[in-house]
């Protein structure tokens, strides 16, 4: 009787060493639903473990009309603003694939307000709820998620552009190459691009250009000067009259301004 006791409470023993010895079951993050979304307000991080997030209805529902993009390994979050203000929401830093997907409403009847790859801008009206879903977008070809690396804060404010054509611009008159000077200023941007074409119309033909000046990295919101190159497409330009139009725009990582600018320039010869 007693050896039987004792054989049964080594065997205990043992299956508590093996239960002990086998690894944890994984869990979903505590956020993987909409009823347990994170609360986020500006200047929120987070890192976290995505491999056991899951996808339900209320995850294809959000993301219905941005595609839909998969909405493997989604974590929810929910922001309300006090005031009105344009949140970035930016998931760049994790290690895979990532996007976001930002709606309002209620399960059943969520509506997407924006929607994209790495971030996401969105104007948070006051007192409104919005759920945010970063999802494993599959950009990269693969699912399940990883390590996520998400944060909210206050959007940068929107570039803005003003470019102007000098009202005289200069012409070889052995090649027929014009050249066009003008102004630009610009602020909140990380480039500016000034191109356009120009034209000269006689009675039996046309000339015909385009310019561009490339990229631009001077964007401080002071006056700077830009030049461009008119190499005719057929013909030679010529002195005198040249009807332009020009285009600019200024980027940031989010968003592009745009200006532009139609006036007749006067090409002179160059000595």
């Amino acid at each position: 009787m007693r050896f039987t006791r004792v054989i049964a409470v080594l065997i205990a023993a043992l299956l508590l060493l093996a239960l002990q010895a086998l690894p944890a079951v994984a869990a979903p993050p505590s956020n993987d639903t909409i009823g347990g979304a994170t609360v986020a307000s500006l200047g929120f991080n987070q890192e976290l473990d995505t491999t056991e997030a899951t996808t339900d209805a209320n995850d294809q529902e959000l993301a219905f009309s941005c595609g839909p993009p998969p909405t493997d390994a989604s974590v929810w979050y929910s922001f309300t603003a006090a005031t009105d203000i344009k949140v970035l929401v930016d998931v760049r830093r994790s290690d895979y694939s990532a996007g976001v997907v930002v709606g309002h409403g209620s399960p059943g009847s969520l509506l997407t307000t924006a929607c994209g790859h790495g971030t996401v801008e969105f104007t948070a009206v006051a007192g409104v709820t919005y759920y945010v879903l970063a999802i494993d977008d599959q950009q990269d070809g693969f699912g399940n998620g990883g390590t996520l690396r998400i944060s909210f804060s206050a959007a940068p404010p929107p570039p803005t552009l003003d470019i102007t054509v000098d009202r005289y611009g200069q012409v070889d008159s052995k090649t027929g190459v014009a050249s066009l000077t003008g102004t630009y200023t610009c602020s909140n941007a990380d480039l500016v691009t000034v191109g356009g074409e120009a034209r000269q119309v006689y009675p039996r033909f046309v000339v015909v250009g385009s310019f561009e000046t490339g990229d631009v990295v001077t964007c401080n919101g002071a006056v700077h000067r830009w030049s461009a190159t008119v190499v005719p497409q057929s013909g030679k330009f010529a002195g005198g009259k040249a009807a332009t139009v020009t285009f600019g725009f200024s980027c940031s990582d989010f968003e592009c301004a745009n200006d532009f600018v139609e006036q007749t320039v006067i090409l002179r010869g160059k000595p």
